[in-house]
């Protein structure tokens, strides 16, 4: 099977430096059997050998001892042997050793290659191997120029000589060859599609790339984008990459993996290549093809191969350039791709050791300012108050109650525009993304947050009413009694003018680990314990301001005390268990019913 994929490439290697010979060239795929007589009538023909015959350049009787007679080294006797004893799988064996030809042993009892040269006054001659150390070439009788090769094949693998399993490896691996392929006695060719990555992009139709992702996919419905790249530095490659229109796979897709197709001269020589692009960019499809990579590497050697390196890289870039040109150009689209893709986007960040700033335009969040909306981060930035230095961010489990923080209630009555984070994947991001150009991020949920003084001016006449400056001693009181209350679910209690329309809220110590950080531990470890925090109170808030004057044996006191708290620990994400709110918020009901 791998013969018969490795045979063009080996006869593109051999004709590489003789043009007119090499558009000559064909591959002529026949088939032999015997008959079996079973109780006097004929059965079904068993097949037994496949000839595959091509009329490129041929070799001599030495070229086919230097270029066929290495089974006694570089690693091939070793490879019969471990497919001998079964030790190992059979692709992890061809991958360790990167004997292709050798391969076809494992379907073949010997193999007989017979050619001759193009050169003139040459002799034909035929080389024969069975698998063992030694093999022999001989004058043979071939009129023609070419070369053929000869499979005896084992019992087990005459599947290989029906039509159907043949066509099958032809399309998978041949299909875009340059040469053309004949199976069987039919003149039709089997090889007639056109390899469009290497077209001229200017000269290809809109249409002919829908068509062939959709042939690629099998999904009806055209791409996000696409990019068509044909690049001659630091590395040859032509590539064909798509952003399919949903992230989800389809049951009739033929990507069930994710990867690339990689090509070589239009060979295929990876079905799904993880290697040529990061993790992070897994959902991209498509196909790279390149003449860099040679057509014998072997598995661990392919992985650690200069070129692959340099593809990667290469790549790498070019989708962020595609993705780039998108949000400029098709904003709305890109809101799409951002809808199914923004969390590998987060991922890239939050995983890249290098580079991740490449990462950061291609960015969204929704924001205080827009919530139904996508914000990146430069839009973010251009639209700052004037003497504003930081990028403000909150963190929340899902879109809906973020929007409701207390933590935001200061920020949003003076215009200053707030990034809401609510993936899982947001907290791993910023364990990187700790600043956009000059401008730091800060959380604006910790205790040290702090906004400038210029940038705190009250502007707007209608909160003058709304905050208070409050005293030790007038709110002493109230402070013990929550105090008293909670105990050491807390680690303090204290009055702030950062909130408004909010009665309390959570916030961390100073010089506690952040709450970017307590969530990538709460996703990593389910017992991981919260660092206990500190409850503010909003002195202006007419439930704070009534509970100072509820008597101490009022049920009420305690009761509300508790739901404020709860309240809040609902509002962080935290709670370890909402439902059991509902009896006291029932309690609370009825106790004020009763008054």
């Amino acid at each position: 099977m791998l013969l018969l994929c490795s045979g063009p490439a080996n006869r593109d290697e051999l004709i590489s430096d003789q043009g007119s010979a090499a558009n000559q060239t064909a591959i002529d795929i026949r088939l032999s059997h015997q008959f079996c007589r079973i109780r006097g009538f004929y059965a079904t023909p068993i097949l037994n050998d496949q000839t595959i015959r091509d009329t490129g350049i041929g070799m001599t009787a030495a070229e086919l001892s230097e270029n066929l007679g290495t089974i006694a080294h570089s690693g091939a006797r070793a490879f019969v042997s471990a497919m001998q004893n079964g030790a190992q799988k059979i692709s992890d064996i061809i991958g360790q050793f990167g004997v292709g030809f050798y391969s076809a042993f494992m379907v073949a009892d010997s193999i007989e290659v017979a050619s001759r040269s193009y050169q003139p006054d040459s002799q034909a001659a035929v080389w024969v191997c069975s698998g063992e150390d030694t093999f022999t070439v001989q004058p043979t009788q071939q009129q023609a120029r070419g070369t053929t090769v000869t499979l005896h094949l084992k019992s087990d693998a005459t599947e290989f000589c029906q039509e159907y399993r043949l066509r099958e490896i032809i399309r998978r691996h041949s299909e875009f060859i340059s040469f053309p392929i004949y199976l069987g006695e039919k003149a039709e060719q089997e090889n007639r599609q056109i390899a469009i990555w290497r077209q001229q992009p200017r000269k290809t139709e809109k249409k002919e790339y829908h068509d062939f992702h959709r042939q690629l996919t099998l999904d009806p419905t055209p791409p996000l984008t696409y990019t068509h790249l044909a690049v001659d530095a630091p590395v040859q490659m032509y590539a064909l990459l798509y952003v399919p229109a949903s992230a989800d796979k389809g049951i009739f897709s033929l990507r069930k993996e994710d990867g690339l197709k990689l090509y070589s001269r239009k060979i295929l020589i990876q079905e799904y290549s993880k290697d040529l692009l990061p993790q992070y960019f897994r959902f991209i499809q498509g196909v790279v093809d390149s003449e860099d990579l040679p057509l014998n590497v072997a598995r661990e050697s392919y992985q650690s191969s200069r070129v692959i390196a340099q593809l990667k890289s290469l790549l790498t870039s070019k989708v962020v350039d595609m993705l780039s040109k998108l949000a400029t150009d098709e904003p709305d689209e890109y809101n799409k791709f951002w809808h199914d893709y923004g969390g590998y986007i987060k991922e890239g960040i939050a995983t890249e050791t290098s580079q991740a700033e490449n990462l950061y335009p291609l960015l969204r969040f929704h924001t205080s300012t827009y919530p139904d909306g996508l914000v990146s981060l430069e839009d973010y930035c251009q639209r700052m108050n004037a003497n504003q230095k930081e990028i403000y961010y909150l963190l929340g489990d899902d879109p809906q109650s973020i929007t409701l923080s207390p933590h935001l209630d200061y920020l949003r009555r003076r215009n200053l525009e707030v990034m809401l984070l609510t993936e899982p994947i947001d907290s791993f991001m910023l364990v990187r993304l700790s600043k956009y150009k000059e401008h730091p991020l800060t959380n604006i949920a910790s205790a040290d947050f702090k906004i400038p003084s210029d940038e705190a001016t009250d502007n707007h006449p209608d909160d003058s009413h709304i905050l208070e400056t409050a005293t030790p001693d007038e709110w002493l009181p109230i402070l013990q009694v929550f105090q008293s209350r909670l105990g050491d679910k807390v680690s303090s209690v204290r009055m702030t003018d950062r909130l408004s329309d909010s009665p309390a809220r959570l916030v961390d110590p100073e010089n506690s680990i952040s709450a970017g950080l307590q969530r990538v531990y709460r996703y990593l470890k389910e017992d991981y314990e919260i660092p206990k925090k500190i409850l503010e109170l909003n002195p202006s808030h007419p439930i704070i301001k009534s509970l100072g004057k509820i008597s101490s044996d009022n049920v009420l006191r305690d009761l509300v005390i508790d739901q404020i708290y709860e309240s809040a620990l609902l509002i962080e994400g935290i709670h370890p268990n909402p439902a059991s709110m509902i009896n006291r918020i029932e309690q609370i009901i009825q106790a004020a019913l009763s008054q």
